[in-house]
């Protein structure tokens, strides 16, 4: 037989189903007749349109195509965009406008600052001093690299936690003596690094831009203000506890091959030592990343900085790596663009579910149903919708969305509103089931020890112990801490 002939090539019928699953859903509600208004409990209606009903086609589409990946998550994100377009859901020029957002290059600069400290080495340099401190034992390990990434996002975003803590997990899991095979040791390390960054971020204003934004509407609405030493007061134990309670999850459902990797510490200090003095670039490197951080944690207490944008910040990282030679055109090639585009596709298909109303009369329809029920199963509906939401869109769209039903409603039933953010806030900082739930998700993925569907999988579990640790500080913890949840009539 000529060698001409090409092979049979395999179809993956699995994936082949889900991909026609996405199409099916996407069909049938683009093309179901009219639903019926949301009526909040003023009596408002909120009409859901051609376009509104389309952009949740959209997202059902989007939503299946990226738990099972029947395509690189990357092309699901364009496919967002052209669906939009193609059936008339919103304009060309805005589907794909969304594309690059700040927030997208804020992830583009984030990612970028990782790949500048792998390659100057002082990923390496950092990941080695880590394991001369934990030690070898790989649950020690766990947990080294669990609390340096919630602490950093208490004073830089977690975005930018996750691109710089992502290569530093690189050179450990290396460490592991695996080569790139999948390993639980690998998937939880990485998983982890993810989770956590989304703890940890909850704790300050610094860690997200969704706190500020959040307390910013919940002035607008209610009338208070709360500080930044405020939130902080609350959040902290509610960061932390969940970051020991993931490092529990992780050994439990993670727990690493080997107990131990004998010999670690000493070969840490061999390659360390063999590192030799900091290098111009590496010392480059750190003063131009410094210099970024201070300016952004300055920034909300410099009235000069206040009106510049932090991607704006951000990316003049990007430009002085190119400037001071440390990045070349080369190194271009190495940024994951799957990862860049399966954020893009996250900002279009959030927006594209807030402009058209859709996001609205769903959460409208979740939340009157919980208009009768009792002060407690009320705040705890708010906080599983805008968890789920905010696996799929922006957080702060999230919170913006469930807040204004959620403080209408609240009044009625004895309920305090600072309970309500507060318990928003900790559900949105912590999506645990999709990848375009969180810049770090996405980013925890390019390890490739895990594939959509696993962390969709795990998701569920870590997504419950979100739950009843949110059910705990809003039934106990808060209480005894001094906020206010029952309004006293």
């Amino acid at each position: 037989m000529s060698d001409d002939i090409a092979a049979p090539t395999n179809i993956d019928w699995k994936k082949m189903g889900f991909l026609f699953l996405g199409i099916v859903l996407f069909t049938v509600v683009y093309l179901a007749p009219t639903w019926p208004d949301a009526v909040d409990p003023m009596g408002k209606h909120f009409p859901l349109s051609r376009e509104a009903k389309g952009a949740i086609a959209v997202f059902l589409l989007a939503g299946t195509w990226w738990v099972f990946e029947v395509i690189p998550i990357g092309v699901t994100s364009l496919a967002i965009g052209t669906m939009q377009a193609l059936f008339l859901i919103r304009p060309a020029r805005d589907a794909f406008t969304d594309f690059m957002v700040p927030a997208v290059m804020f992830i583009f600069a984030s990612i970028m600052i990782g790949l500048v400290f792998t390659k100057t080495g002082l990923t390496k340099r950092l990941a080695y001093k880590m394991l001369i401190i934990v030690g070898e034992k790989t649950s020690m390990i766990y947990l080294g690299c669990f609390i340096v990434t919630a602490a950093l996002t208490h004073i830089m975003a977690h975005t930018a936690v996750a691109a710089t803590i992502y290569p530093l997990l690189v050179s450990i899991y290396a460490l592991y003596g695996e080569g790139d095979k999948k390993t639980k040791f690998g998937k939880g390390l990485f998983i982890g690094m993810a989770y956590v960054a989304g703890a940890g971020s909850i704790v300050t204003l610094l860690g997200a831009a969704r706190g500020a934004v959040a307390l910013g509407f919940y002035k607008d609405i209610v009338g208070q203000d709360i500080s930044f030493f405020h939130l902080t007061y609350y959040m902290f134990p509610v960061g932390w506890i969940m970051t020991f309670l993931l490092w529990g999850f992780f050994m439990v459902f993670f727990k690493p091959e080997k107990a131990a990797i004998p010999g670690l510490r000493d070969k840490a200090r061999q390659l360390n030592s063999e590192l030799g003095p900091l290098t111009r670039n590496e010392i480059k490197a750190a003063a131009i990343v410094g210099a970024c951080i201070v300016t952004m944690a300055l920034r909300p207490y410099v009235p000069i900085l206040q009106p510049i944008d932090k991607t704006a910040i951000i990316l003049i990282s990007t430009i002085l790596f190119f400037i001071t030679g440390i990045m070349k055109l080369d190194d271009l090639e190495a940024i994951p663009w799957n990862i860049i585009l399966l954020f893009a596709g996250a900002m279009s298909i959030g927006n594209c579910l807030w402009q058209t109303g859709a996001a609205n009369w769903m959460a409208v329809n979740w939340l009157v149903m919980f208009q009768e029920a009792n002060w407690f199963v009320f705040v705890m509906s708010i906080a599983f919708f805008v968890m789920m939401m905010t696996n799929f869109i922006m957080n702060v769209a999230a919170i913006a969305i469930s807040l204004p039903v959620a403080l209408v409603i609240a009044p009625y039933l004895g309920v305090a509103g600072e309970v309500i953010l507060f318990a928003a806030l900790v559900t949105a900082g912590m999506p645990f089931l999709l990848l375009v739930g969180a810049a770090p998700n996405a980013i925890a993925y390019d390890s490739g020890q895990f594939t959509t569907g696993e962390f969709f999988l795990y998701g569920i579990p870590a997504s419950i112990i979100l739950m009843i640790v949110t059910g705990f500080a809003v039934f106990v913890l808060w209480p005894l801490m001094g906020m206010p949840v029952i309004l006293v009539r």
